[in-house]
């Protein structure tokens, strides 16, 4: 199992990461919720250890935006706040457990391997919305069965409204998942991506399946 380890205090992350490495697990460590969030977008990580007071970004940010994002993987919560509505907080947040510091490394250990042993969901090869098909394997999208050509970013967008079909994503949410930061939050760029692909996607006669939720953002739905 690959483990993704996030602790800002490097004594801690080192205790982790060693104490995981010595049972076995191939285990990595970052101290930023920044690169935390890079690394378990790009790493293919089976488990994320995360703290959740973190330079960069919060801990909850980095769950909320995986999340959002549609990513899976497990995470289990390593921190010093023990308040019940922290724990409720996280574990709404997407969470998948919580141990609180100070901790016993067996306990952690045994959390671990528990989520280990969890059945992994299996992501659909394809997702589709009335006529419209994104296939995950390809990469190919069509429309009434006829293919669309689209950019990385284009597909990026559609990929995440699709997704998340009838749920409204704002344009921080989306510049987030397709741009992972790298962007300036002052440009219109989510909208000048969306215009392209609603030439393309809801073109001629075709039922509009993009659609704007003024203020708030955007969303797809039959």
């Amino acid at each position: 199992m690959k483990i993704l380890v996030v602790e800002d205090d490097r004594t801690v992350g080192q205790y982790v990461l060693r104490g995981l490495q010595e049972q076995g697990f191939q285990a990595d460590l970052v101290a930023d919720g920044t690169e935390a969030l890079q690394a378990a977008s790009q790493g293919n990580y089976d488990l994320m250890v995360l703290d959740l007071r973190l330079p960069g970004m919060t801990g909850f940010e980095v769950l909320r935006t995986l999340r959002d994002r549609g990513n899976t993987t497990p995470i289990l919560v390593l921190t010093a706040q023990d308040a019940v509505d922290f724990k409720v907080q996280a574990l709404r947040a997407g969470a998948d457990d919580y141990v609180t510091k100070p901790f016993s490394f067996e306990e952690l250990l045994a959390r671990v391997e528990a989520l280990g042993r969890r059945p992994k969901q299996i992501a659909p090869r394809a997702l589709r919305v009335a006529d419209l098909e994104l296939d995950h394997g390809t990469r190919e999208v069509t429309r009434a069965g006829k293919r669309l050509d689209l950019t990385p970013k284009e597909y990026a967008v559609l990929e995440y409204l699709m997704r998340h079909e009838g749920r409204v994503m704002s344009r921080t949410l989306i510049t987030e998942y397709a741009w992972d930061y790298h962007f300036d939050p002052g440009t219109n760029i989510v909208d000048v991506v969306i215009n392209r692909l609603r030439k393309k996607v809801d073109h001629g006669d075709l039922p509009k399946l993009i659609h704007t939720v003024r203020g708030v953002g955007y969303v797809i739905r039959a």
